[in-house]
């Protein structure tokens, strides 16, 4: 049975890419130029780029952070995998499908996430020992690595576990601008120190892979990565330019909020919308559904 799970996901996801493959072929040029305006300040940048573009953005920040939020407790909690691959399914739906995003703009926001899951999952998925033990072994010349198909399953259901809650957050920060994200936790009375820091350092970050970025294509234009030891030296220098700049920044942004009269207490455009009665029948109706799945699979 889980190998028919898997092969039907893998199937889906294949089929999938081929229909958006074959749907945005005869506006590949417009979309193409699209992606790159949300990538011109630095790759993290365009995570906002494509929250404000969002055709579900005029939704209700608090609906979209709650059913966020409570989807990625649910699949946590649950630990079952087919509600996972519902959560995938139905994220991806949300995201990409009413949200209007590009498959090739979800896969590259993914792709950090993902290359750090394959990673952890596949340090449990294997083992170390002196003798040729497990179902499947490989020796190495001192020692064997080994794994089995129940690490092997394991490892499948937790892949698809963390991915479905990735994808949870993934829907609710692809769909929400940070603002709006910063609004719903003021509301949920969480303590102004930690949205001020969160709100800062968020912003910040962005500024620096900004800086970073011009650094880098400076480099690249003056030929600082054309072999091994120039690479090294232009990685150093760029990195303890980055301190230096970073330190120069963070006093330049705090003389500018000085001079907009900070007094410890940043203020936010906040902006009620409503929401449907539609929208909470269909999310109830979706939670529901998933403690069904579970209840009938475990």
């Amino acid at each position: 049975m889980e190998k028919i799970i898997i092969l039907c996901i893998i199937f889906m996801m294949v089929v999938i890419f081929l229909k958006w493959k074959h749907k945005d072929g005869h506006s590949h040029g417009e979309e193409t130029h699209h992606h790159k305006i949300g990538h011109k300040h630095g790759e993290g940048s365009s995570i906002d780029f494509y929250a404000y573009a969002s055709k579900i953005k005029h939704w209700n920040a608090t609906f979209k952070v709650s059913l966020s939020v409570l989807t990625l407790i649910l699949c946590i909690v649950l630990d079952n995998i087919y509600v996972s691959v519902v959560v995938i399914i139905a994220m991806f739906y949300l995201t990409v499908v009413k949200g209007k995003l590009s498959l090739h703009g979800y896969l590259s926001i993914l792709t950090i996430p993902i290359v750090f899951i394959l990673l952890s999952t596949f340090t449990i998925a294997i083992d170390f020992s002196k003798q040729p033990i497990g179902q499947y072994n490989l020796y190495l010349g001192f020692c064997y690595v080994f794994t089995s198909q129940a690490k092997l399953k394991n490892v499948t259901f937790l892949l698809l576990k963390i991915f479905a809650a990735i994808s949870a957050l993934q829907m609710m920060t692809l769909s929400t601008p940070s603002s709006e994200i910063i609004y719903v936790l003021r509301k949920a009375h969480v303590p102004k120190l930690i949205i001020e820091l969160m709100s800062l350092i968020y912003r910040y970050i962005f500024i620096l892979m900004d800086v970073y970025t011009k650094m880098k294509n400076s480099a690249e234009s003056r030929q600082g990565y054309c072999d091994f030891k120039t690479s090294c030296y232009t990685f150093g220098s760029i990195a303890s330019n980055m301190l230096v700049i970073s330190l120069n920044k963070a006093n330049a942004y705090y003389d500018a909020m000085e001079a907009r009269c900070y007094d410890g207490d940043i203020i936010f455009l906040e902006e009620d919308k409503n929401i449907e009665l539609k929208q909470i029948i269909i999310a109830a109706a979706f939670i529901i559904f998933l403690i069904l799945i579970w209840s009938f699979t475990r």
